[in-house]
């Protein structure tokens, strides 16, 4: 059994400048230097950051594409926060075969997460190992932090299938999980609560 020491929220990055053109953009090699927010997605992120009034947020980790990145500095500098910490474990789901295409094949994309074989097969990260790379950066956290307000900053598939794993449903059901707005935040996981078994599941692989 599992208690958190920290309270953990999640936000997905603004309108990016892929999301305006219609195209996956999943590969570190382009997202983390190319296709960042555009003008009103940082409207977004500044009305968040102007609207939010939880729990004073303590540290904002992000994924280290530019469209994340800046979707965490932007809300840090509009609150006077502490400057975010990237981590590659909250990247953007590798979409494989379907890297440049557009955005219009997520829903083939979905409809394959039952079917591993597949999924693998187009080179597209599968959400169990999606899950466990989000569950992992929980993990170092928890060894680093404590009584903290802590804000992971990332993208729309990796939050959603991360969520599954505290609202009791399998990974390949995420979506069928509220969806996850351009710069919404969502509680995660409050501080005390209670993870039924092992955080990592590691009979399962994650590369």
């Amino acid at each position: 059994m599992k208690t958190f020491k920290n309270h953990y929220l999640i936000m997905r990055h603004g309108e990016s400048e892929a999301n305006v053109a219609g195209l996956i953009v999943s590969d570190p090699a382009i997202g983390c230097t190319r296709f960042g927010l555009s003008a009103p997605g940082r409207q977004q992120v500044v009305a968040a950051a102007s609207g939010y009034a939880g729990k004073p947020i303590s540290a904002i980790i992000c994924s280290d594409f530019l469209r994340t990145s800046q979707t965490a500095k932007l809300f840090a500098d509009t609150l006077a926060l502490p400057t975010p910490q990237s981590n590659i474990g909250l990247r953007e789901r590798f979409f494989g075969a379907w890297e440049g295409k557009s955005d219009s094949n997520y829903p083939a994309i979905w409809a394959l997460d039952r079917e591993p074989a597949p999924q693998r097969s187009a080179g597209i990260e599968t959400v169990e190992q999606v899950r466990q790379r989000g569950l992992r950066v929980i993990e170092e956290l928890e060894q680093h932090y404590q009584h903290e307000v802590i804000l992971l900053v990332a993208h729309g598939d990796l939050l959603q299938i991360l969520l599954t794993a505290f609202v009791g449903k399998p990974a390949h059901q995420h979506r069928t999980l509220a969806h996850h707005h351009q710069a919404e935040i969502k509680p995660l996981i409050a501080s005390g609560q209670e993870y039924p078994g092992p955080l990592l599941e590691c009979s399962r692989s994650a590369n």
